[in-house]
């Protein structure tokens, strides 16, 4: 019976060992779990800041922008400056004409638009000179008398400035007209020289007491050699 109680005794204190808590091991192993997931986070976030995952550059796009923009810039600066040394603009007149092209000349007033807002033109002013000019020819008895009536593209200034200076006009006018002969009135473009004479001669004074001309087109409308 000794005996007995003896080895029942081992087995008891066996059975009454204490066990290792589940409860610990189970936070050990969500410790680790969290702090693997958090490492993978982590480095996620770095390599997308890092641009680790950007797709890679397409050299075939890389090329072909890098050709789009030299050619761009010779387009742009080559072709521009043809157009603008082409001089495409208004023609150019010999006494204040349009010298920029842009329907200003430097120093006089501006070219008159049409009224149509789309309309590339000017607007043309004629202004006719009240009185006739009257002349003897050179080396002849026979005169001239002509009516004279000028054409402008610019404003109004080019009017009064012919009203203004009509005097000094007239006595320019008349001296050039009084060179012609008998033989400049059979050539054939001869009303079209002299009225391009009177042109000159016009500017030519008023760019003397204005700077600016603005006289373009000098016509007849009355012309008879008696």
């Amino acid at each position: 019976m000794a005996d007995a109680a003896a080895a029942a005794e081992p087995e008891a204190e066996g059975e009454a060992k204490p066990k290792k808590p589940i409860g610990l091991i189970i936070g050990v192993i969500v410790g680790i779990i969290v702090l693997i997931a958090g490492t993978v986070v982590g480095t996620l976030l770095l390599a997308k800041q890092t641009g680790f995952f950007a797709p890679p550059p397409n050299p075939e796009a890389m090329l072909e922008g890098e050709a789009g923009d030299g050619h761009g810039e010779k387009t742009a600066e080559g072709h521009g400056d043809d157009k603008k040394a082409d001089g495409h603009g208004a023609p150019a007149d010999a006494h204040g004409g349009d010298k920029k092209g842009d329907g200003k000349d430097a120093g006089g007033p501006p070219k008159l638009n049409k009224k149509s807002p789309d309309s590339p033109r000017f607007e043309y002013t004629y202004f006719q000179l009240e009185r006739e000019f009257l002349v003897n020819l050179t080396g002849s008895k026979k005169v001239m008398s002509v009516q004279i009536a000028l054409m402008t593209r610019y404003d109004e200034r080019v009017i009064e400035n012919v009203k203004k200076h009509e005097f000094a006009l007239r006595s320019a006018i008349m001296d050039a007209m009084r060179q012609t002969t008998e033989a400049d009135l059979a050539k054939p473009d001869f009303r079209r020289d002299l009225a391009k004479k009177v042109a000159d001669v016009m500017n030519t004074i008023l760019e003397k007491y204005e700077d600016f001309g603005g006289v373009e087109e000098i016509n007849f409308t009355n012309f008879i050699v008696q």
